[in-house]
């Protein structure tokens, strides 16, 4: 009997007694993670100290994320003592971190508002969006969920 055989049969035999003790069957080897594909897009605008943050996130799949977090990190200081909504929170003088909620795959976008004021009135500054956290799947196109935005102090909407 080959080789290639004889293994067929024990992982066979190995099946039919776990599953006569009612149990399941699991192949060796590495965990396979479900796949989705995180998008964030919208605009950044800075005026006269104030920040407004539109930021859009998407699974364009093929699996559900039941939750996601996303880190905002600006180039410079925010006021402190401001109130952000309730799925995010204070990461840093500089970060703030938010979940997105459930994301289906194909299904419709997650929304976050954010109005935000800055430490003095600078001329510019640089935005950096990033997932850092998804719920237990892989990522194979993170290219369009990491942006970094330069913004200039116009009160124009600048989009990634």
């Amino acid at each position: 009997m080959s080789a290639m055989r004889k293994a067929l049969l024990g992982a066979a035999l190995v099946a039919a007694v776990v599953a006569e003790a009612g149990g399941t069957a699991r192949a060796a080897g590495p965990e396979v993670l479900p796949e989705a594909d995180l998008a964030h897009h919208g605009h950044v605008s800075l005026w006269e100290g104030r920040l407004g943050v539109r930021l859009v996130s998407e699974n364009h799949g093929p699996s559900h994320v039941s939750q996601a977090t996303v880190r905002l990190a600006f180039s410079v200081p925010l006021a402190g003592g401001q109130e952000l909504p309730p799925s995010c929170l204070w990461g840093g003088e500089r970060v703030v971190v938010c979940r997105t909620g459930e994301l289906r795959a194909a299904g419709a976008p997650g929304e976050l508002a954010l109005d935000l004021r800055t430490v003095g009135s600078p001329d510019e500054m640089t935005v950096a969006v990033d997932t850092v956290w998804r719920d237990r799947s892989t990522d194979r196109n993170p290219k369009n969920d990491r942006h970094s935005v330069l913004v200039l102090a116009t009160g124009d909407p600048y989009v990634f």
